[in-house]
């Protein structure tokens, strides 16, 4: 499970239109463009589909091309070699808006780490710990994964903080681009070892 608390600053690239999901309810659709800076490279073009409460005297804000901040909860979905990203939006500014795009928010992050968690120092000498975690989601008869890379700032390392161990991290969501590849990445605020509830029948 990822989730993100975000706000989000880029441009219309399809125009908002009217839907209804299963449970017969009204709502509008349209999708966003923002572009992830690079770490080494050129940046990279994403579309985001954003779902939000509106009606039809709404669509007409949201044309192509015009700038808006969205805030809402973001969500990735990995297929193959690509990651769609859902926005349910919150709400959203079209006043002011930032000429540069961004993607700032919280990760919420539940799942597994791999294969090593390592212990290094940066250039100044200060201690912190790196490692990935993943997700997994079934689709039809197989598995995606999407892998997000951590970094936690602290000298001391919990002895739970094991390779292939379950947990829950909170922290700073960090969206970049390396030879064209996006990488997710988090700066940890908080963290603890997930033990998943015992299923109980009564409940």
């Amino acid at each position: 499970m990822i989730k993100c608390d975000v706000k989000i600053c880029g441009t219309v690239s399809r125009a908002a239109e009217m839907r209804t999901n299963k449970n017969g309810e009204s709502y509008m659709a349209f999708a966003m463009s923002v572009t992830i800076p690079a770490k080494s490279g050129n940046g990279k073009l994403i579309d985001i589909s954003v779902s939000s409460n509106g009606d039809e005297r709404d669509l007409a804000s949201f044309v192509v091309g015009k700038r808006v901040e969205i805030s809402g909860m973001l969500t990735f979905k990995k297929r193959g070699e690509n990651i769609y990203f859902n926005l349910s939006a919150s709400s959203a500014n079209f006043t002011g808006v930032s000429g540069e795009d961004s993607i700032k928010g919280i990760m919420l992050f539940r799942g597994k780490t791999g294969k090593s968690i390592d212990e290094r120092q940066d250039k100044k000498g200060k201690s912190y710990i790196q490692f990935s975690g993943f997700t997994t989601e079934k689709v039809n008869d197989s598995f995606e994964y999407l892998w997000v890379r951590f970094f936690s700032f602290t000298d001391k390392r919990e002895g739970w903080l094991q390779p292939q161990t379950a947990i829950e991290v909170k922290g700073d969501l960090d969206l970049s681009v390396y030879n064209d590849k996006l990488n997710v990445s988090c700066k940890i605020t908080e963290m603890s070892e997930y033990v998943k509830p015992q299923y109980n029948p009564n409940n």
